[in-house]
């Protein structure tokens, strides 16, 4: 029986990037304590099965160090103002896939010659947040009676999503790592990512957020892709310090998108209570309450101590409401909303005429039979 020759320590490395404790393995692996410690060697189906569970190339477990991984964009996420470090498998898994189909479709768009588009790189942060926003709000057709009358958050969300799509943004939303629902995605790691270019923009949202938060960091991310600027995110709509000019700006543009402060202020009630304003905002604006506390600072009808009170009594209110529902779920659980419409039709478009092979279709597809396939295809109108 062959056992793997490798350095311990890339074991418990492996074991600490998935965020695993030995408890979490012990099951699988009742030798991983005496692997570690090198006083065994596991089998080389034992490695690979070990690899499969922590969600590390093999390959990595074969080098005579662990390596320092780094996100491959910008990481403008913080933490009480200081950088994250270490990102875990699955958002680096979640932003490799996500660059594979933007570069597919940039492939694409070149072949069939789709325009470029101009929004992608338009905006500078000199720019004043109200002016991109309203620029934003033209260009996506924004209608803000027509998402008031959304009778849900999810509706509002598709609505809005399918305005970045007719622009021709490749807005991806899943609350999990391809289709593994095992590999659930975290939102206090990140909210989403914008990846910028001029024919293929992407926008990634994590789906395992709530849905009114899923607004916030579309506009959030969509101001990116204004910049012209590929980065990942964490920011909340909070006027907080501590973040990167960048984040401030694109938390001003989303916030002013969402919420334009004139329009609020002509919805603004004399002497309401807070807690009917912002379930009355809430509801109007289909954002979370949490933008709304936000743009009542914003409006001057909060001082900056009720705010901060509001504001941190709403957070534990939230955070209590996530926990007893497992994190808010993810409503989006199609295999169509995780990729886009766009990207689907082009793909599956692609693969019928023979330019794409089903083999790599169906992997930045996440699906695994014909059947599927062709059932996206159908949804996308590409087949009958």
């Amino acid at each position: 029986m062959t056992r793997a020759a490798i350095h311990p320590e890339l074991l418990t490395w492996a074991r600490e990037r998935a965020g695993k404790s030995p408890e979490d393995l012990d099951h699988r692996f009742p030798k991983l304590a005496l692997w570690e410690a090198g006083d065994a060697q596991p089998t080389i189906k034992q490695l690979q099965a070990f690899a499969d569970a922590v969600h590390v190339p093999v390959g990595y477990l074969f080098l005579p160090a662990p390596p320092h991984e780094q996100l491959p964009i910008p990481d403008f996420r913080t933490v009480d103002g200081r950088a994250i470090h270490r990102p875990s498998p699955n958002l680096l898994d979640m932003v490799y896939a996500c660059q594979e189909r933007q570069g597919w479709f940039k492939d694409y768009a070149r072949a069939v010659r789709l325009p470029e588009l101009a929004f992608v790189g338009s905006a500078s942060l000199n720019d004043e947040p109200v002016a991109v926003a309203a620029r934003m709000a033209e260009a996506l057709g924004f209608d803000l009676e027509a998402r008031a009358a959304c009778r849900t958050w999810e509706e509002a969300l598709r609505l809005f999503i399918g305005q970045a799509d007719a622009l021709g943004v490749l807005v991806m939303v899943s609350g999990v790592v391809l289709s593994n629902n095992n590999r659930k995605l975290d939102p206090e790691e990140f909210r989403g990512f914008a990846l910028a270019d001029t024919q293929a923009p992407l926008v990634f949202i994590n789906g395992s957020d709530s849905k009114s938060a899923q607004m916030f960091t579309l506009a959030h991310e969509l101001a990116h892709l204004w910049l012209g600027a590929t980065a990942i995110s964490n920011a909340s709509a909070a006027p907080v310090a501590g973040f990167r000019r960048e984040e401030v700006w694109c938390n001003a543009v989303a916030a002013e998108l969402l919420v334009p402060l004139v329009t609020l202020q002509a919805d603004l009630v004399v002497d309401e209570a807070l807690d009917d304003a912002v379930a009355r905002l809430t509801r109007r604006y289909k954002v979370s309450s949490l933008v709304i506390l936000r743009r009542l600072l914003d409006a001057g009808w909060l001082t900056r101590t009720a705010f901060e009170a509001a504001w941190a009594a709403e957070r534990g209110r939230l955070r209590a409401i996530a926990e007893r529902n497992g994190g808010g779920g993810d409503f989006y659980r199609t295999t169509l909303s995780r990729v886009s419409r766009r990207f689907a039709r082009a793909l599956v478009e692609s693969t019928l005429e023979g330019q794409t092979l089903y083999r790599d279709a169906f992997r930045m597809l996440g699906v695994a039979k014909t059947e599927t396939f062709n059932h996206i295809g159908q949804e996308v109108g590409v087949l009958a």
